[in-house]
């Protein structure tokens, strides 16, 4: 329930942002978030990179530890992804015309959150970094070979 608080703030600051059946996205969080771990952030959009696709909503929410991104499927059956700091590369800001989208860069992948509003994208942005930083002062460098 903590992360559906954290999502009903984010909708009622950002009314512009395209999401549905949040209740049960932030289930998924709940149902995956460790005993140790902190929920500091939470938002919502499409996870795709298409402004028209409108039916993939999920949830982006950033614990103490790391990255969270789910999505609770209409059919039985859910997605769950977990960012590390260490797996992180880089964040993607696009603003168009209505909406916006954020991508978060991972070692393997990229996950696109569209459908944002515009006046978000600032925040989402800062905020990942910023916890992204910080964290990753915490793993050694790896080696480049």
């Amino acid at each position: 329930m903590k992360t559906f608080n954290k999502i009903k703030a984010f909708k009622a600051k950002f009314a512009g942002t395209v999401s549905w059946r949040l209740k049960r996205h932030c289930s998924v969080i709940d149902k995956h978030i460790n005993p140790n771990e902190e929920l500091l952030y939470a938002f919502c959009g499409q996870l795709n990179d298409h402004p028209l696709k409108i039916f993939d909503t999920g949830i982006v929410a950033i614990t103490s530890e790391r990255l969270i991104v789910a999505q609770n499927y209409i059919w039985p059956g859910y997605k769950f992804v977990s960012i590390t700091p260490d797996m992180y590369n880089d964040c993607t800001v696009k603003s168009g015309i209505i909406w916006g989208a954020v991508g978060i860069e991972t070692i393997k992948e990229t996950v696109w959150v569209s459908n944002l509003s515009k006046k978000a994208l600032p925040e989402i942005e800062t905020i990942i970094t910023t916890f992204m930083q910080e964290m990753k002062k915490k793993y050694p460098p790896r080696d480049e070979d």
